[in-house]
Parts: structure tokens; C-alpha cells; sequence
């Protein structure tokens, strides 16, 4: 099976569902299969890639409940070489209704082993919080990747999610590793988007990536349209960006560009 990254961080606004899009798209463009599973219920994945929410029958919900198989609920996007798993708003009532299942945090796992190596990546865009979601979405991933905000907060409940992640290790996915911290929203004009940087490669030094990516009116722009920003304007700062941090992930796993 390809290498399942999460894409995790419990603060809302950080650029976890803008680095999944971008990065499936990116890593797409550079020939490598990608599955995408939107594991939020707000969805914002899935219409970011230009499918409607609202028409969404199969996805991520009946994967986690298993009553239909992964072959059946994945959906072809208008990217190259990305796939997705889809979400729907249902999806918030996953966490009530798994709670009594046995080995409830395996469920994801379990549903995808039936992929193969059909899939260079799987990139799990996680839900805000560290709820069972998450959880799943951990104990399923080789690695996790956080994005922080260049912004006064980006430290503030990291120390709880990597608390979560070793917690995640220890009993769940003795596997998982940190692929790495990706600093997002970076303004350099901004005192304080330089110092949030310096902050965070001295805490955590190799742990963070090279690449950063920046404020970029049309990186906001592209969810819009449906779209990632390597369709909606590849020549935009915002594309080059993704392009980087998938070059990056590429070498850091000694795959050929």
C-alpha cells in the first residue's frame, strides 16, 4: 500500500484542508497516484475539489461504519491521478454511533487494506479536533502532517496533539511517525510571521519542513471555484508553494521526481 499521511491539527483555520487539496493536486501533476480521504464533516475537501457536497450518497461515512468496501465508495476528481473519498455533513454523527463498537479506532484501517498498492500516497485531511475521527485517521497513517498558522497562536495545543500522537503510538500504531510541521499563512512583511518561524524551527528544528507556504490571495481564491490552486492558477505563488513542499515530501521519502 502507498504511504498514508494525516494531515492533522485541532485548531480550526490552520490550512489543513487547503495542504490536503494542494498537496493531493501537486503530487498528482508530478505523476504519483493519490487517494484523498475527507475525514471532516464540514466537507470542504470533497467541494474543494469541485464535488458537490450536497449529492454525496457513499463516502467516508459508510467506509468508517463499513457497510459498503473502499472500492465502492472512492470517486475519480477532475485533477490527474487523484482520487477521492468523499464527505458529507452525516459524518458528524460517526463519532456517537462508533463509540460502542469493538476496536472502534481501527476502523479506517481496516477498511483500507483492501487498496493494494493501487495509490503512490493516501492523504487523510482530519477533522479539527481529536476526536475518534482522528483517532481512526492516526491509527490508519505511516505519518502525520501538522500545518501551523504564521499567526500570535500557532503554538498554542500543539503540545495536546503531539500528547496525542505519542498516545497514538503507544497504543494504537506503534508506526506512526511526524512527516513533519508545515508553517502556513507566512506573510513577510509581518514581525510577527518571522518570529512564529524562528519559534518553531528552534523548538523543532529537522522536524519542521523547508518549504513554507504563503499568503496568497489566489490560494484563497481556488476553493471557490471547486478547484486546487494548481488548476485554478498555476503560476501563482500559492502553486509553486505545494509544488515545493511535494517535491520536499518526494525526496524525504526517496521517491524519484
Amino acid at each position: 500500500m502507498g504511504k498514508i499521511i494525516a494531515i492533522a491539527n485541532q485548531k480550526g483555520g490552520v490550512g489543513k484542508t487547503t495542504t490536503t487539496v494542494n498537496l493531493a493536486a501537486s503530487l498528482g501533476v508530478l505523476e504519483k497516484k493519490v487517494l484523498l480521504i475527507d475525514a471532516d464533516p464540514q466537507a470542504n475537501a470533497t467541494s474543494g475539489l469541485g464535488i458537490d457536497v450536497d449529492g454525496v450518497e457513499k463516502g467516508t461515512y459508510q467506509l468508517l461504519e463499513h457497510t459498503m468496501g473502499v472500492d465502492e465508495v472512492i470517486i475519480t476528481t477532475d485533477s490527474p491521478n487523484v482520487d477521492l473519498i468523499p464527505a458529507h455533513i452525516d459524518l458528524v454523527a460517526i463519532e456517537i454511533e462508533l463509540v460502542d463498537k469493538d476496536n472502534r479506532e481501527y476502523m479506517l484501517k481496516e477498511a483500507l487494506q483492501g487498496l493494494g498498492d493501487r495509490y503512490d500516497f493516501i492523504l487523510i485531511d482530519c477533522a479539527p479536533s481529536l476526536g475518534l475521527l482522528t483517532l481512526n485517521a492516526l491509527t490508519a497513517a505511516d505519518s502525520v502532517m501538522i500545518p501551523i498558522q504564521c499567526e500570535y497562536f500557532a503554538l498554542e495545543g500543539l503540545g495536546k496533539l503531539l500528547n496525542t500522537v505519542k498516545s497514538v503510538q503507544k497504543i494504537h500504531n506503534n508506526d506512526l511517525d511526524i512527516e513533519g510541521m508545515l508553517l502556513t499563512m507566512y506573510d513577510s512583511r509581518l514581525r510577527l510571521s518571522n518570529q512564529v518561524v524562528e519559534e518553531v524551527k528552534k523548538h523543532f528544528a529537522d522536524m519542521v519542513f523547508d518549504t513554507i507556504i504563503q499568503r496568497n490571495v489566489r490560494l484563497s481564491e481556488a476553493p471557490s471555484y471547486g478547484e486546487s490552486i494548481i488548476k485554478y492558477d498555476a503560476s501563482s505563488k500559492g502553486a509553486t508553494n505545494y509544488l515545493n513542499l511535494a517535491n520536499e515530501i518526494l525526496k524525504k521519502n526517496k521517491e524519484k521526481v
